[in-house]
């Protein structure tokens, strides 16, 4: 069992201000008197902390922590002040003692004590009925079924420790996000606000969710002190609060108390299954839990080859040190699947027998892993291994039903047999469950897909106003404009995106088609001179000269370009069925074949 700090050696100092080092100081800050925070910890849970193996006074608190107990309590501390003061009013009128006002004595005629006493009995009447609301009120709430875990505030002092504090809030996400019961938000999504300045009922509403976990991490030596508190969402309520303090190598023991306490706590009903891998816990090397986190938080902050790159090396590193480290192996298929997109240049071929290596050993060491499920299925997706794929994407919807991601793969497959409707469906319901993970981009990409380019253009935009510089939107956005007969609205937000993006060939691609399709020929035919010197100097993929050349009208040259796109794995062919920029192409017997060797013909 994790120990809550109070009454718990440690080596980790908070920040001096934040830190009252006797009952007096804690009096003090509370405008109480000393007998009565006494009396409070006591009985109320108020967290003090106690010195065991120093010369220092024998208890100390944290202002921070006091603050957010006293935000929790205070509602509850009122009523009970209120019906205490109404009790003692109606007991001093009823046996004529001297009352707070000393009016009343025994010598007080009986009808004045009577008038007092029917006064007294409305306001205590009324005192009661207040509490009785208040209470059905709060019994009012609705139950939390959905939560977001806010980024872990690094408060070390050290900026070099944030992938710590990255890291666990990854940690903790995943835990929770194993509850049936309970909708998770993404790690993805929350890591959105590090550092906001928003509100919590602002982000509350973003997220759509009923509460949020804030918290901090503080880190000294092999020493780790976490402290977290649960916030309802509707009345911004600080409901629940505690602290935990472990020696690093216990970490994961740590995040399996964390995850179980805000599960209680949320009156979430976990099964037994469920329970188990909230619980299930071994120990990790602080070294190999060190080179995991510092992968994530640079696979996060990555935008470029460089960086994803450096992540690699750190899940490397991890899996090195300790080669029974599931989230490593499931870390490294992920840097190495980003690094094969189209924005970072890596052939795809070169990188999969890596990603499926690293994915078959993390489901080795963890089957019940979602995540990777998913991840699993969306490169089975790329090697055009349809039955496989679908049977991934169902078994992570069976390990977690609320997951946004597997709603997201789920309607991508669908897409790619050419069921738009239904596509869009799960997509919807991804986009309920974590609206930044399933963006207006994804649902924008199987509208295009659909040929509704109104409504594709219309989601593009909604996230461009949020997110102008988004390479990958402004992207989709020239797809859709170009599609819908407005090549010369593409153009700027196909520039704009060449240059967010680093002159990415996939951009390139389709800024020659926006060229081509607004008159401006010679500037397509120079971008496309560009290409081709780019490819033979390394590796272009194949389908930015697809795009390239059916926007140029040159099928041949794209059929050519194809054959290539399918040794490759392309992930244009993936939508073979529904892109509409291979409408010209249906009715050639070519296309048909591309088709059957992509396995689609019977879909």
């Amino acid at each position: 069992m994790v120990e809550p700090l109070s009454g718990a050696s440690s080596s980790v100092k908070p920040p001096e201000e934040d830190r009252l080092d006797s009952w007096k100081e804690i009096a003090a800050y509370l405008n109480r008197d000393v007998t009565t925070v006494q009396r409070w910890e006591k009985r109320e849970g108020m967290p003090v902390h106690r010195h065991l193996h120093d010369n220092k006074g024998s208890i100390y608190a944290f202002s921070s922590e006091l603050d957010a107990w006293q935000q929790s309590r205070r509602v509850r501390l009122g009523e009970e002040d209120q019906k205490k003061e109404t009790s003692e009013a109606v007991a001093v009128v009823a046996e004529g003692e001297p009352g707070p006002s000393g009016t009343l004595s025994r010598q007080t005629p009986r009808w004045q004590r009577w008038l007092v006493l029917g006064g007294a009995v409305v306001v205590a009447l009324a005192a009661v009925t207040y509490v009785l609301n208040r209470g059905s009120r709060g019994a009012a709430l609705p139950k939390i079924r959905s939560i977001a875990v806010l980024p872990l505030k690094n408060l070390s002092g050290d900026p070099s420790q944030d992938y710590l504090a990255d890291g666990m809030t990854e940690s903790l996400v995943g835990r929770l996000s194993g509850i049936r019961d309970l909708r998770v938000i993404s790690r993805t999504s929350v890591m959105r606000f590090k550092d906001t300045q928003l509100a919590v009922p602002e982000i509350a509403k973003i997220l759509g969710v009923d509460a949020l976990v804030e918290g901090s991490v503080i880190r000294e030596g092999n020493r780790i002190r976490v402290h977290a508190q649960l916030i309802r969402a509707a009345t911004d309520e600080h409901f629940w609060s505690e602290t935990y303090d472990r020696e690093f190598q216990d970490v994961l023991a740590l995040e399996s108390e964390l995850a179980q306490a805000i599960a209680a706590k949320v009156a979430v009903t976990v099964t037994g299954q469920e329970h188990e891998r909230l619980t299930t816990v071994r120990r990790v090397a602080p070294e190999v839990y060190e080179s995991y986190f510092k992968g994530l938080s640079t696979l996060d902050k990555s935008n470029n080859r460089a960086d994803v790159e450096k992540s690699i090396g750190y899940f490397e590193e991890a899996i090195h040190k300790d080669p029974t480290f599931a989230p490593a192996y499931l870390g490294l298929a992920n840097a190495s699947r980003e690094l094969s997109t189209v924005f970072m240049g890596v052939p795809p071929e070169t990188m999969h027998p890596k990603i499926v290596t690293a994915l078959q050993k993390a489901l080795e060491l963890d089957p019940e892993s979602a995540e990777a499920h998913i991840m699993l299925a969306d490169i089975e997706r790329l090697q055009f291994e349809w039955p496989q794929a679908e049977a991934e994407y169902r078994r992570a919807l069976e390990l977690r039903p609320n997951d946004a991601n597997a709603h997201l793969g789920m309607g991508q497959w669908l897409l790619c047999q050419g069921r738009t409707q239904e596509a869009l469906t799960w997509a919807e319901q991804g986009r309920e469950l974590d609206p930044l993970v399933v963006s207006g981009a994804s649902i924008g990409w199987i509208l295009f897909s659909a040929h509704r380019y109104d409504e594709a253009i219309h989601e593009y935009r909604s996230v461009l106003a949020v997110r102008p510089e988004d390479a990958g939107t402004l992207w989709f956005l020239g797809f859709a404009l170009v599609a819908d007969g407005q090549p010369e609205k593409a153009i700027p937000e196909l520039e704009k995106a060449l240059t967010v993006s680093d002159r990415s060939p996939g951009v390139m691609g389709v800024l020659i088609r926006a060229y081509a399709h607004a008159g401006r020929r010679p500037d397509a035919l120079g971008l496309l001179a560009e290409l081709k010197q780019r490819d033979q100097q390394g590796y272009v993929p194949a389908a930015a000269f697809v795009n390239a050349y059916l926007g140029l009208g040159e099928n041949d040259e794209a059929f050519a370009w194809l054959d290539r796109a399918y040794a490759e794995h392309s992930p244009i062919l993936q939508f073979v069925k529904v892109h509409p920029y291979f409408d010209p192409l249906r009715s050639d017997p070519r296309f048909a074949q591309l088709i059957h060797r992509v396995g689609l013909d019977k879909s």
